[in-house]
């Protein structure tokens, strides 16, 4: 071990990573030796880079690998293309060019060079245009990023490890419809749109499967419905709840098996490759049941669409999957249950859980009640 004070006074400690023989013992020395050179004097990183380099070849004989970040971010994402869905994969593009954009020339230095502060101060900024849950989930990704690297030892620290998350405010967080909300927002939707809210409610899927779903989906024979998703690429088998299937049959089944159920969001989400269109339609539809402010979704100023935060809300198409949930634990649904029916999140989730058998699933589903057969709740505008 090499033990020396860096320049803010604190004591360090750091692995020569040579076998304690008597024939390694000056390679050990030597290698303590630079650590404390650079240690004790103000270095740039790139100082540092050429000492550990140096040392390096003097050792091994072979050159000290290096990558720049944008480098070294780019095959990370290469790797990741068949490990992810679509739309975690380009997410993951659009942090990375955020922070290059934001290290500018230094993305195509060394990535060994960056270190926690550049990350803290990417944070701050983002903090000041972007949601709490955004900056947070891009810091997430980088974190990926860093791991990968230090693992690959393209860096021998993780500048991410001390970098801390933004605190999510009190009025950012997402709450469940009540009855009357969702009646309020089913009676001014037009008939694509009320299926889909049915759908969110009654299955607990996310927009985009929704959007996603083709006749061959549904098997009304099985009383099911079949799909993988597309963040967890996780296979769902759900059974439809009485109310969305006297909606199915009362839909216009198409000949074609991989017809969409839901042409116009099929569309959208099938070419843009996300939902943010469809989240802003239907952030309208609450508008128009008085349920939120009417907001602009036009981009007035240059890059505002990109790195400017959203007037967020507490309510929005994914709360319809916390409805269910909420409704479900409130009917005396047991949790296994709850979380089978809606999908897990994760892998660990899942494990947490032991299996839920077929029957189990159909009484929750059952438990979730007929918005259709009451009469709608006038909403207050807001």
């Amino acid at each position: 071990m090499a033990r020396f004070t860096d320049v803010h006074g604190k004591r360090r400690n750091r692995s020569t990573r040579v076998v304690a023989r008597e024939s390694n013992r000056k390679q050990a020395v030597r290698i303590a030796e630079s650590y404390e050179a650079v240690a004790n004097k103000k270095r740039t990183a790139r100082h540092v880079r050429e000492v550990i380099s140096a040392l390096h070849k003097e050792i091994t004989g072979e050159d000290l690998p290096a990558h720049s970040f944008r480098q070294f971010a780019d095959s990370w994402i290469e790797r990741k293309r068949t490990e992810i869905a679509p739309g975690t994969l380009a997410f993951y593009r659009k942090t990375i060019s955020k922070f290059a954009d934001f290290l500018g020339a230094r993305a195509d230095a060394e990535i060994s060079a960056i270190t926690s502060d550049d990350l803290v101060a990417f944070r701050n900024v983002s903090a000041k245009l972007l949601s709490p849950a955004t900056v947070n989930h891009d810091l997430k990704c980088l974190r990926m990023l860093f791991r990968a690297a230090l693992r690959e030892k393209a860096i021998a620290d993780d500048p991410c490890e001390f970098v801390n998350v933004t605190k999510k405010s009190a009025s950012t967080r997402r709450r469940p419809f009540t009855i009357p909300e969702i009646q309020a927002v089913v009676a001014v939707a037009d008939d694509e749109w009320r299926s889909m809210i049915l759908f969110g409610l009654y299955t607990g899927q996310r927009l985009g499967d929704i959007a996603s779903l083709t006749w061959q989906n549904v098997d009304l024979l099985r009383d099911e419905i079949r799909l993988v998703t597309r963040k967890t690429g996780k296979t769902m088998i759900l059974p439809i709840a009485a109310p969305l299937r006297r909606h199915l049959e009362g839909l216009a089944v198409n000949d074609q098996p991989d017809a969409p159920i839901h042409p116009r969001a099929f569309t959208i989400v099938g070419g843009a490759g996300r939902t943010g269109h469809l989240s802003n339609q239907f952030g309208d539809l609450l508008a128009a049941a008085g349920l939120r402010k009417k907001q602009s979704h036009q981009k007035t100023e240059k890059g505002k669409g990109r790195n400017h935060r959203r007037a967020s809300s507490i309510l929005s198409f994914h709360c319809l999957r916390h409805t269910a949930v909420s409704l479900l634990k409130d009917a005396g649904i047991p949790a296994a249950a709850v979380m089978e029916l809606i999908g897990h999140d994760s892998e660990q989730m899942s494990q947490h859980y032991t299996h839920v058998g077929h029957e189990a699933l159909r009484k929750a589903a059952g438990a979730l009640p007929d918005i259709m057969q009451t009469t709608p709740v006038k909403i207050r505008r807001k």
